[in-house]
């Protein structure tokens, strides 16, 4: 099997988690609930759990690709249980909506470890972005544990290209570091098309990514209403666009903040590899369903084990900092 993607150890980083216990509590963008995270530190290895506590019982469910359940206009997380109950499909359990912010929140600040429990079907919106929960954990603190940090490393192209022949793919290639190549198409005169190509790291991604706010269209949100979606959207959590001006009285953040939001859900998308990337991701006009299908293509791709053929290869492969296991 050619190899496409290990995972490798880090010798110069340690993971890390959160110092202390912080609250979050607000209204779900998309519920128009109100809804309440306490984010606990976690122990090295342990990854990004999250367990819906408002449940009897509770479930617990790890931030993986595998556990992805929606990706209409949000990512969703629940546990897939098997099995039918009076012959009608049993719906994904202890499903929590909105992730993507708050799990870009996490990898810009660069926590590998937390323990994340939800009182509410959705992630809070608090003001669209990743800024509040990035902040936050600044304020709080960040531990560093003894545990170096783990990295999934692209050696071959890995690409996702839509079925239906609209121009909507998505590819990682090898890098030496995390980039991202965005490309966005919309038919409006203010977010229209545009491209943004940056080298994204937790020094950067304060002030060019996690400030930029999700966004919606006038036009839609009686159709959404419907659909029960953005049944939480406003002015104070997204920025709203008629068909020619944004409603928000205090204007963009960024003169690309719509871009830069694309952005800022990909690195939340891609983080529920539960590593870091090595690479460069090109994507184009993509949004959470195609971000998820990348990571579950990569994550099958690390599904094999790395045999040397001889003493020097098993030599050379620990030199380079990478595991001999690379199965996850």
């Amino acid at each position: 099997m050619e190899t496409y993607a290990i995972l490798t150890e880090e010798q110069r980083e340690f993971q890390c988690t959160v110092s202390n216990v912080l609250y979050f509590k607000g209204v779900g963008l998309h519920t128009g609930r109100e809804s309440s995270i306490i984010i606990k530190p976690a122990k090295e290895g342990s990854g990004i759990t999250f367990i819906r506590k408002d449940l009897n019982p509770c479930v617990i469910i790890k931030a993986k690709a595998d556990n992805v359940c929606s990706t209409m206009l949000r990512t969703s997380i629940g546990l897939k249980n098997a099995g039918k109950v009076e012959n009608k499909a049993v719906s994904p359990l202890g499903c929590i909506s909105t992730v993507e912010h708050l799990m870009s929140a996490l990898w810009g600040a660069g926590i590998d470890n937390a323990l994340i429990e939800v009182y509410g079907e959705e992630i809070p919106a608090m003001d669209g972005s990743a800024r509040v929960f990035y902040e936050s954990f600044y304020e709080s603190g960040i531990k560093e544990l003894n545990a170096k940090r783990k990295y999934i490393e692209i050696l071959k192209p890995i690409v996702v290209e839509s079925e239906t022949g609209n121009g909507v793919s998505i590819a990682v290639y090898p890098s030496e570091d995390f980039e991202i190549a965005y490309d966005m198409d919309f038919n409006h005169p203010l977010v229209k098309t545009g491209s943004m190509d940056i080298k994204v790291d937790k020094f950067n991604f304060y002030e060019e990514i996690s400030k930029a706010r999700t966004f919606g269209f006038l036009k839609d949100v009686e159709y959404l209403k419907k659909n029960g979606l953005a049944l939480g959207g406003s002015l104070d959590n997204a920025l709203v666009l008629d068909e020619t001006s944004v409603l928000n009285k205090e204007g963009l953040r960024y003169k690309d903040e719509f871009i830069r939001h694309k952005v800022l859900d990909l690195i939340g998308d891609l983080y529920l590899s539960g590593y870091r990337i090595k690479g460069r991701v090109l994507a184009k006009k993509t949004g959470h369903d195609m971000n998820s299908k990348i990571v579950k293509k990569i994550e099958e791709y690390l599904n094999f084990k790395f045999i040397a053929k001889d003493k020097k290869e098993e030599n050379d492969f620990i030199t380079a900092g990478k595991v001999a296991t690379v199965f996850a």
